[in-house]
């Protein structure tokens, strides 16, 4: 195991994604849609095949994953993963894997999103989703999300621009956390950046003498019930 105090290039997080192969209330087979307030997300797709489904100011979008596809997208893209047979994906995420640890706004309809408590209570997962949960409790949360957003795709740019207000309120309290992950991952990192160009500037190859190999045998889990399916997570800066 590495150094925990050690983050992975930029601050990222990684994790490795199975989609959820059961279908939602539409009838389409994947993930939770839902949304992050400051981070981007980006996808590697490694098998199987699929779609992401996507709903910004733009408008909806769909595009299709399949092994070797390289897809991102930046904070307020509501998303969804569709799986078209056997999606397996890794993710990266922006600042230390802060969407798996708050970034994220499940699309529930307009009063659960008013609500904290109802909020609160309609995205929680027993044990806190941990390896051997019942998936059935991810599939719940899952298909009320759907509910939500076929009204938000109905509902326009008016629509969004609500859940967008609604979300940002929800999660307002949380932002104290947030800026310390980001400043213990992200943040550091950028920063180590500019003080190795500093150094190079000066003429001073110190910090090339102090460098170290990590390396991770295998994921610190396997299986946590994510949004959008079954999560394998490596170590990330908290």
């Amino acid at each position: 195991m590495p150094d925990r105090s050690a983050v992975l290039p930029g601050g990222i997080g990684l994790s490795r994604l199975r989609v959820y192969d059961t279908a939602a209330p539409d009838g389409v087979v994947g993930g939770t849609p839902h949304v992050h307030l400051c981070c981007t997300e980006g996808y590697v797709v490694t098998g199987g095949e699929g779609a992401v489904q996507t709903l910004t100011a733009a408008g909806y979008r769909e595009t299709p994953l399949r092994p070797g596809a390289v897809v991102w997208f930046e904070p307020g893209t509501v998303h969804r993963l569709v799986n078209g047979g056997e999606l397996t994906i890794v993710v990266l995420m922006q600042n230390s894997g802060l969407p798996e640890a708050g970034d994220a706004v499940l699309t529930f309809p307009p009063d659960v999103l008013a609500d904290p408590d109802a909020y609160l209570a309609a995205a929680a997962l027993p044990n806190g989703g941990a390896p051997g949960t019942d998936v059935c409790a991810a599939y719940r949360r899952r298909d009320l999300a759907v509910i939500g957003f076929q009204a938000l795709r109905a509902g326009g740019p008016a629509a969004l621009a609500a859940f967008h207000d609604a979300a940002v309120a929800l999660r307002r309290p949380m932002l104290t956390r947030w800026r310390q992950r980001w400043s213990a991952g992200a943040g550091r990192a950028a920063a180590g950046t500019g003080e190795q160009l500093d150094a190079l500037e000066r003429g001073d190859p110190g910090h090339l003498g102090d460098a170290r190999v990590y390396a991770v045998d295998e994921p610190v889990e396997r299986g946590r019930l994510g949004m959008c399916g079954l999560l394998d997570t490596y170590p990330a800066a908290s």
